[in-house]
């Protein structure tokens, strides 16, 4: 049986009060427009309350005046209308008015949201499951505009009309009736919320299910060549109908449990509305009503009691929404771990000149990553960093950028610490190829233009023509406009690193890194396109992890890494000189690449001694 993520864990609390007060600034930004439509509901409700008593001078006028059938009661009946018209039309007002106030809150929150995505930190995104985010942030900010809709089109307008309903049975007829009324509304509401609490956790599992299901989904489709690899579609089609079959049953257990709190809900309603009718007839029957008061009351109490029956159901959707927008709101009160400190300094770049002093740094604590890490780039430099895999390579670059900060020591760009200074000028000073290039689902032109927005496309073409690819742009028959694909699939791996070179030729910054920018290329395209990395770093303080040693012969210092420690540092002819781990590693990738030429059919680079 598949262990279930989501129903597995404790359900953690909400706060739906402090979430309610954290809409106010949504509400605030357009109060004119909230006023406006809160005393257009007011006005429609007070039109709607008085069709009942226009409608009951109608019945007493046409019950005990008959002759004047053609005098009175027309003008009554025009009242009657105008009062409908005039509801109509301040309910449409409000609409209309407060449609402003809903869609900019659903705008403010969609961006606040992705707005502190973006500022989470690297980890929290290594970590999280893209469908399940999407799905969440999608309920929750619809959520948004559900709640303003309930407060402002059903709450707000029942509670009014219950009011004017309870003035106008408290001035006009005995206490029966208004203790009938407000004693069927305190049951009714009383067993709608225990109802209503006792079933949430059928919704809670429903959301996290469904979540689930969403986020195995996209997964599945995300890595749809691995599926097929490993021929796991009967796999993930179980793994996705056993959380679906959790949720069917989730579902249907909620859907019983509402009918069971719909019947009850009724029932309230038809034993009050019954007791309300007997009092009447017995008024009637005494002569202390008259027909037209019994037509009154019936009338207002079926105004009163169908939307008080729907409130139920709009009581239940709020729930859910504030269920919904818990997550999000949850969401953004997670605070990012990279921060810059107070009023932290632009960063200035003179000479680019970088420093790491005694850098340590470990993503779990009883995991070290880097030990005691130092070394310098000097401005123009190119410092290479080679080693096995997990020896730290990788991590000096992310460090760098500042997706974690160091547990000691620390980095320094031309003497300023990079936690000092703000993150926004800090990434602008660096440029990157990593490993592993991800594009967006647009042109290529797109891509490469992402470094530099306001880019020309003659400097985007220069761009893609050093990075050895350009040729390769306009030999396609969408040129620059073909669209690489989800995560830019439909591109090589090494097609996609040249887009990656050509970006950051584009974003030009005085400091580069180059995280095993040529691990996807074959020899022949490798040779073609380090001459073009050559070029771009020249006059740049450049970084480069490798794993083909030929590709970094010509840095001035080439690190040895190993269990995140600096083993050895040099030039390319003084460590084969000093015979250690780095010479083992030239000789055993000479060997390789001999071989591999000898497999194509070209003569070996020529390469350092």
């Amino acid at each position: 049986m598949l262990h279930n993520r989501y129903t597995d864990a404790p359900h953690t609390g909400r706060h739906d009060l402090r979430n309610l007060k954290r809409m106010i600034p949504y509400l605030w930004e357009y109060r004119g427009r909230v006023l406006i439509a809160l005393l257009s509901l007011i006005l429609a409700k007070v039109a709607t309350v008085g069709v009942p008593l226009v409608l009951k001078q109608i019945v007493d006028a046409l019950d005990t005046n008959p002759g004047q059938l053609l005098v009175l009661p027309i003008v009554l009946f025009l009242a009657y209308g105008a009062l409908r018209l005039v509801g109509s039309l301040f309910n449409e007002m409000r609409d209309a008015i407060f449609a402003r106030v809903r869609y900019r809150a659903m705008r403010r929150l969609s961006n606040e949201v992705l707005r502190h995505l973006h500022a989470l930190s690297l980890r929290y995104h290594l970590e999280r499951r893209t469908g399940n985010i999407t799905r969440d942030l999608e309920r929750g900010t619809l959520s948004i505009s559900s709640i303003l809709n309930y407060l402002v089109f059903n709450i707000l307008p029942t509670g009014a009309e219950f009011l004017l309903v309870a003035v106008i049975l408290l001035g006009q007829y005995e206490w029966h009736f208004t203790a009938v009324t407000f004693g069927t509304v305190l049951v009714y509401i009383v067993f709608t919320l225990g109802m209503t609490e006792w079933r949430m956790h059928y919704r809670h599992t429903m959301n996290k299910l469904d979540s689930q299901a969403s986020g195995d989904a996209v997964d599945s489709l995300l890595n749809y060549e691995t599926v097929k690899y490993f021929n796991n579609e009967k796999f993930e089609l179980q793994r996705y109908d056993a959380t679906l079959n959790q949720w069917e049953e989730a579902a249907v257990k909620s859907q019983t449990s509402m009918s069971l709190l719909n019947f009850g809900q009724g029932a309230i309603i038809a034993i009050g509305l019954t007791g309300i009718m007997i009092y009447a007839g017995k008024g009637v029957v005494n002569g202390s009503m008259t027909l037209g008061d019994l037509v009154l009351v019936n009338t207002l109490m079926l105004q009163l009691f169908i939307p008080l029956n729907f409130l139920g159901i709009v009581y239940r959707m709020l729930k859910y929404s504030l269920a919904d927008m818990d997550l999000v709101l949850k969401l953004l009160d997670r605070e990012p771990e990279i921060r810059d400190v107070p009023n932290a300094p632009p960063l200035v770049v003179s000479e680019a000149r970088v420093r790491y002093e005694q850098v340590d740094f470990a993503y779990q604590a009883d995991r070290p990553i880097l030990e005691a890490v130092s070394f310098e780039i000097p401005p123009g430099h190119k410092v290479a960093v080679v080693g096995p895999s997990g020896a730290g390579k990788s991590t000096l670059a992310r460090l760098m950028f500042r997706f974690y900060d160091v547990n000691a020591g620390r980095i320094l760009i031309d003497g300023q610490n990079i936690a000092d200074v703000d993150q926004q000028s800090l990434r602008h000073a660096i440029g990157i190829v990593p490993q592993d290039t991800v594009l967006f689902n647009e042109s290529i032109y797109y891509n490469i233009q992402y470094a530099r927005p306001d880019a020309t496309r003659e400097e985007i073409e220069q761009a893609a023509r050093m990075a050895s690819i350009h040729d390769f742009i306009a030999s396609l028959p969408q040129g620059y406009d073909t669209v690489v694909g989800e995560r830019g699939l439909k591109l090589s791996g090494g097609e996609k690193q040249r887009v990656a070179i050509a970006r950051v030729i584009l974003k030009n910054p005085p400091i580069l890194i180059f995280d095993e920018a040529t691990s996807s290329l074959d020899s022949r395209s490798e040779q073609a396109i380090l001459q073009a990395l050559q070029d771009v770093a020249q006059q740049h303080t450049t970084l480069v992890i490798a794993h083909r040693l030929s590709t970094i012969i010509d840095a001035d210092q080439i690190l040895v890494m190993e269990e995140g420690r600096i083993i050895e540092q040099g030039n390319h002819q003084a460590l084969l000189q000093a015979n250690g781990v780095y010479a083992q590693m030239w000789a055993l990738q000479q060997e390789e690449q001999a071989a591999e030429a000898l497999l194509e059919g070209i003569e070996p680079a020529p390469v350092g001694l």
